[in-house]
């Protein structure tokens, strides 16, 4: 699956928060990209703001515009808050799982670590990123060494990061279990949901 390798600080600057994960180089220089950058200051259009949000977002969770759509029209057709589903529907793919499960650093890594076979799911291998996880679903890293020593070593990193409230994880067992669907409150705070549902809504 296609997938954004582009600079990712440049992305970063751009939005003024860490979208890949922590970077030290956007703290020293926490203004826009460009030799216009720190004196930048252009009145946006709402179009333009309901763009970048959407932008935002596709890059925090390493999506292509088509498969981002893709779940959005999934969002919209299923009864409920379009934008709060379209954020359950992100969260409990099975690469984010992975990532707030501990077992790795990244999202991004968390794609690498699906796509590479070390998880399983009810007992079974998915290498499927985009793998919609279910309440009730056990989600636990492979049992072969290399699996479970990449896992122990990012858990060891990430060990400050809490697993989120509506998932457990059992470390002995390099396993997790979904108990429920996230609430609204659990999901990307720095996110405004309803500017993307208006933007798309402009299609």
């Amino acid at each position: 699956m296609a997938r954004y390798t582009g600079p990712t600080t440049k992305i970063s600057r751009r939005f003024g928060q860490p979208i890949f994960g922590s970077n030290k180089s956007l703290e020293k220089r926490n203004y826009p990209p460009g030799q216009h950058g720190p004196r930048l200051r252009r009145k946006q259009s709402e179009y333009s703001i309901g763009l970048g949000e959407k932008q935002k977002l596709r890059f925090m969770y390493g999506l292509m515009e088509k498969q981002f759509r893709r779940t959005f029209d999934k969002a919209k057709n299923t009864r409920g808050v379009t934008g709060t589903i379209f954020l359950q529907l992100l969260e409990t793919r099975l690469d984010s799982i992975v990532y707030n499960l501990g077992f790795t650093k990244t999202r991004k890594a968390a794609r690498q670590f699906v796509n590479h076979g070390h998880i399983c799911v009810n007992g079974q291998k998915v290498d499927i990123p985009s793998f919609q996880v279910k309440v009730g679903d056990e989600i636990e890293v492979r049992n072969s060494t290399s699996s479970r020593q990449l896992a122990t070593r990012n858990m060891e990193a990430n060990r400050l990061r809490n697993v989120p409230d509506w998932m457990t994880r059992t470390d002995e067992a390099f396993r997790g279990v979904v108990n429920r669907e996230p609430t609204r409150e659990e999901l990307e705070p720095s996110i405004n949901e309803q500017l993307i549902v208006e933007f798309y809504s402009r299609f």
